[in-house]
Formats: structure tokens, C-alpha cells, sequence
């Protein structure tokens, strides 16, 4: 019994697991609160001190402090790029592993074209300097789309089920042509944000005019552990191999990163000091050598500004910094897939339903419960902080949630059903299946209460079977059993709903009428008297004919409590077997 009911718990939630997993609305919300747990997670991670920037990345920042200064010594925003130039040129003296500017050269009517082409001979003419561009789907009568040169691209064979389609597009903001001519240090720097606007991956690739363009991180990482790979190879399981470790995409082609801490975790130099360092205004009590620089804005009235896991408030140059970071400890998320969280959601829900099943307190049921889900969630904490999984907790919850409840319901309806198996053997006869006599004595109390507070009458029924011994002194004792339930039978079927039939004792039978007057019961007693005499048992090609005799008494009239009322109906039954049976005693 115990294996059935733990079987039908297991199906009960089946059903309603399926018709949740099966619901689309739902299961954008469920991802939505999947994701907000990853960010409390992450959050953690960074606030413990778990998580360690690279020290050998620093950000040169156009904070609010150098924009003030650019707008004071230079007059507007943007800098004057011939400034960007010299930067270079000072910072190469140091030997950085990289610059990279997270930074568009688009061309621009303000600046002059000895300046682009500074720049350009600063960007070309070294090379571990990096910059960006950036693709979106603007219409054509708006921008041209420009047809970049091959160098440029990638060759990614996809041998997944990675679908590229969201990071596809139909136009790019282009940088300077002569950049663009001059050096294939160029990368993209589009973003992927979430529904609820946080950034919590980037796009490893994007497609564009029919082929592949890098991240500027991966392009930046590549140079700094000194690979020049061009082809990636997209295997079945949706990773691409970098550095020897497996970098694992999502379905759509992104990676999700992994955060170090909230703004400002990296080294910060103000780009106002690198300018008058340059400048040779004072010196920078920095050291870049070896380093990867990453040159972009972090004021606030400049608008690169992302929300992330870790903060609201984080430039996107923080941003790109994270994305090499990964790139070069292989610190990527690896967020396990769907169809094992379900696999694991099915473990913890069946070791539950054992649970509630197996213990009959229900506190002790709920603690057990509440406390297996409480060592998968730190589990899940920890798998994130030393092997950078994101093993889902929602999913698990909700089925948790959803086998607790459904085994309940299963264990109380079960009881339940116990229950009524069990007041049915205590109420009732097994031979006939009418009532027993414990139950006609409390129902005759019960009928006499309500009739003295209601002032209304109910009426009884004794019939006792005639000459039942010779049938059982005849035809033996299954025969008797025949007659009995013959009789029991013929009785359920000739009185109302309401009324009640009862094995009285042996052979007699009795029946209470509520809301019965004395003719009524008369005329019930006598129908039943007719029903039971037209009816035959046969036995072994022999018809016997079976009557009863009956007894009839009412409240008030003829008594007042129980005993009295069965007495005066018992007295009318003798009445009837002496003068003759097979009638109702008067």
C-alpha cells in the first residue's frame, strides 16, 4: 500500500510538473527569478572577496573629474584625438601588453584631419594597440552598410544547435577608413542584455553581411596570450576551445560572465593625469608595463553606463575589462543545461515525496524538506564559486515546492480514503451492507433529539424474516445468507434517500423514517411487506417464497425515547407473526 501511494504521489506531480514546465508565461518568469538569483550569487561572491580582479588590467578613465578637465582645457568633449596619439606614444615607452580604446573614431566634423591621422599612425603603427566598432540595425537610408575588409572577420564553424540569429545584423557604425585599412586590431563591442535590461552576457561573435566578426576582448585576450588563432570550431556541445579550455555558449552564441566586483575593482588612472603626465606636466606613479590598458568613459553624463549583476551603475569599460579578464583565466560561467536541472528537480522531488510519505508528523515532514532544498541551494552557492557552474535553483524549488504539496494531498486523501474504510467496517454489517446495530442505536438517539427540538415525527420500522430458521435448518446456512440479503436488498431499494436501513439482530431488520407520521410508515411497512413477498430465491431449480412480518411505531405518539419506540415496534411485530405473518402488525 505504502509503494502505491508513494507511486501515485510521484504521478501526481508529474502531472502538475508538466503542466508548468509546459506553460511559456510562466517559464519566462521562472528565468527571470533564475536570473535574479544568479546576480545574488555573483553579489555574494564578489562581497565575500572570493573573486579578484587581474591586476595586470587597468582602465585609463574619462571619469567626471578628466571631463571637467577636457571641457576646461580643451573646450568640448570629445578629445582632441591627435591627444589619444600622444597617450599612446607615452604609454608605449612603459611596454603594455595591450591598449585597447572601448572607444569609437567615428568620423567626425570636429576634428581635424592632421589629428585622424596621428591617430591612425598611432593605432597602426603598434601592434598591441586595439580599438572598436560596433554593429546595430539602423536602415539603410539612414547609413549605407559599409563593406568591411576580410581581414577582419573570422571563420567559425558551427557544429552546434547555437543560433546566431539575435546577434545578426544589417548595418555598422564604422570607424575611420584609415583604421580600418591599416591594422585588423579591431573588434566589436555590441552588448547582450537581458529582458529585465541587466547585462549578464556578451556576444562572442556577431554576424554581419554573412560572416563573423570577434569581441574586441577576444581579440584583446588572444593577443595577450599570444594566439593568433582565426578559425573557431563551435563543437556539438556548443563550446569553442580557447587556450586549451572549453569557453561554453549559450543557445543565442553568448557567454555569461563572471564579475569580480562592483565599480571600481580594477585600477583606475583619471585620463586628465595620463594627459599632463604626457604632457610633461608631472609624473603618473603607475606602472603599465605588462599591462592590459583599456582607455574608455566612466562619467556619467557620457551615457556608457551598463547595469550588471554586481551594480546599476557600471561602465561599459568595466564591462569589456571583465570580458578579457575571463578570457584570460577561463573564468566563464558555465550554466548547466535545462534537461539536467529537470533531472536533478526529479530526484529532489521524489526524495520528498519519501519524505512526507515516510513521516507521519508534519512538522518534522516540512523541516526534512525545507532542509534537503537548503544543502542543494549552498551546494549550487558553491559549485558557482569553485567551478564557475550555474546549477539553477528555481526549477528545483518550484518542483520541491509542487511534491511537497502534491504528496500531501495524496497521503491526506489516502487517509482520508482509510477513514471512510474504516467507519464503514465500524457502521456496517458485512453480510447485508446495511447499518449494524451500534449505528441504529445512535441514530435513534440522534432522530429522537432532533424530533423533540424540531417538533416533528419520525417513525420506525422492526420486520423480522418469517420462519427464517427453516430455511437454514432446510437449506443450510448459505441459504439462509441468500435470504438475508435478498430482504437487505429489496429494503434499499423500496425506501427514500433519507430514510435509514439497519440489521436490527439475526433476522430482524429495522428502518428509520424521518420526517414520518404514523400512515406514512404504515404505508411504507406495507409496500415493503408486498415488495419482499413477490420476490423468489432460487435454489438449485427450486423458487422459495420469502415474507416478513413488521412492526411500525412513531414519535411522540408511541414513545418518547428509544428504548420506548422500539419496544412498542417490536410489540406490533409480534402482534403480526401471531396473527398470521407476512403483515404489518396494527
Amino acid at each position: 500500500m505504502k509503494k502505491i501511494s508513494y507511486l501515485l504521489g510521484f504521478i501526481v506531480f508529474l502531472f502538475v510538473a508538466f503542466l508548468i514546465f509546459k506553460n511559456a508565461n510562466l517559464n519566462n518568469f521562472i528565468d527571470m527569478v533564475e536570473n535574479r538569483t544568479f546576480d545574488l550569487r555573483q553579489s555574494i561572491l564578489v562581497n565575500s572577496g572570493s573573486r579578484k580582479p587581474d591586476k595586470d588590467i587597468a582602465i585609463v578613465a574619462v571619469d567626471d573629474a578628466s571631463y571637467e578637465y577636457i571641457l576646461s582645457n580643451y573646450g568640448e568633449w570629445p578629445l582632441p584625438r591627435d591627444i589619444y596619439a600622444k597617450l599612446v606614444k607615452y604609454l608605449e615607452k612603459q611596454n603594455p601588453k595591450a591598449i585597447a580604446f572601448d572607444l569609437m573614431f567615428v568620423n567626425s566634423m570636429k576634428s581635424s584631419d592632421d589629428a585622424d591621422n596621428k591617430l591612425t599612425d598611432a593605432i597602426i603603427s603598434n601592434p598591441n594597440v586595439f580599438t572598436a566598432l560596433n554593429f546595430d540595425n539602423q536602415p539603410e537610408d539612414l547609413r549605407i552598410p559599409p563593406e568591411l575588409p576580410n581581414y577582419l572577420s573570422v571563420d567559425v564553424q558551427n557544429k552546434s544547435k547555437v543560433n546566431f540569429s539575435d546577434l545578426t545584423f544589417t548595418n555598422c557604425r564604422s570607424i575611420l577608413k584609415s583604421i580600418i585599412d591599416g591594422t585588423n586590431n579591431i573588434g566589436i563591442i555590441n552588448v547582450s542584455r537581458a529582458d529585465d535590461g541587466i547585462l549578464r552576457r556578451m556576444p562572442l561573435f556577431v554576424k554581419y553581411k554573412d560572416k563573423f566578426y570577434p569581441q574586441l576582448a577576444l581579440k584583446v585576450a588572444q593577443h595577450y596570450i599570444g594566439d593568433n588563432t582565426k578559425t573557431f570550431v563551435i563543437n556539438k556541445n556548443a563550446t569553442v576551445n580557447f587556450n586549451g579550455k572549453d569557453i561554453h555558449l549559450d543557445k543565442d552564441g553568448n557567454v555569461i560572465l563572471n564579475w569580480y566586483g562592483a565599480s571600481g575593482t580594477y585600477d583606475y588612472i583619471p585620463i586628465y593625469k595620463l594627459i599632463k603626465a604626457a604632457n610633461g606636466e608631472g609624473s603618473l606613479d603607475y606602472d603599465f608595463s605588462n599591462k592590459v590598458v583599456y582607455f574608455g568613459t566612466t562619467a556619467s553624463s557620457l551615457f556608457d553606463i551598463k547595469t550588471v549583476p554586481v551594480g546599476r551603475i557600471y561602465p561599459g569599460v568595466e564591462v569589456q575589462a571583465t570580458y578579457v579578464n575571463n578570457f584570460i583565466h577561463n573564468d566563464f560561467i558555465h550554466r548547466i543545461p535545462r534537461k539536467y536541472t529537470l533531472a536533478i528537480s526529479l530526484v529532489l522531488a521524489a526524495l520528498i515525496i519519501f519524505v512526507v510519505m515516510k513521516i507521519s508528523s508534519v512538522f518534522m515532514a516540512s523541516l526534512i524538506s525545507a532542509s534537503v532544498y537548503s544543502m542543494y541551494l549552498i551546494f549550487s552557492y558553491y559549485l558557482m564559486k569553485y567551478t564557475n557552474m550555474w546549477l539553477e535553483v528555481i526549477y528545483p524549488l518550484i518542483f520541491a515546492i509542487v511534491a511537497f504539496t502534491c504528496a500531501y494531498m495524496v497521503k491526506y486523501l489516502i487517509k482520508s480514503r482509510d477513514f471512510d474504510t474504516q467507519y464503514k467496517l465500524a457502521t456496517t454489517d458485512g453480510l447485508t451492507d446495511l447499518y449494524n446495530h451500534r449505528y441504529f442505536q445512535d441514530q435513534m438517539k440522534f432522530h429522537v433529539a432532533q424530533a423533540e427540538r424540531y417538533e416533528q415525527p419520525f417513525s420506525l420500522i422492526i420486520l423480522d424474516i418469517d420462519f427464517f430458521k427453516k430455511f437454514n435448518d432446510t437449506y443450510g446456512h448459505q441459504v439462509g445468507d441468500a435470504v438475508l440479503r435478498l430482504v437487505a436488498s429489496t429494503l434499499k431499494h423500496n425506501v427514500r434517500a433519507t430514510d435509514i436501513v439497519c440489521r436490527y439482530g439475526g433476522e430482524e431488520m429495522s428502518i428509520i423514517l424521518p420526517n414520518s407520521t404514523k400512515e406514512e410508515a404504515v404505508m411504507t411497512a406495507e409496500k415493503i411487506c408486498q415488495k419482499i413477498s413477490e420476490q423468489k430465491l432460487k435454489i438449485a431449480g427450486e423458487e422459495l417464497g420469502v415474507t416478513v412480518s413488521l412492526g411500525v411505531s412513531t414519535y411522540p405518539q408511541d414513545g418518547k425515547n428509544p428504548s420506548s419506540l422500539i419496544a412498542f415496534a417490536d410489540g406490533k411485530l409480534y402482534l403480526a407473526k401471531n396473527s398470521g405473518r407476512n403483515k404489518v402488525g396494527k
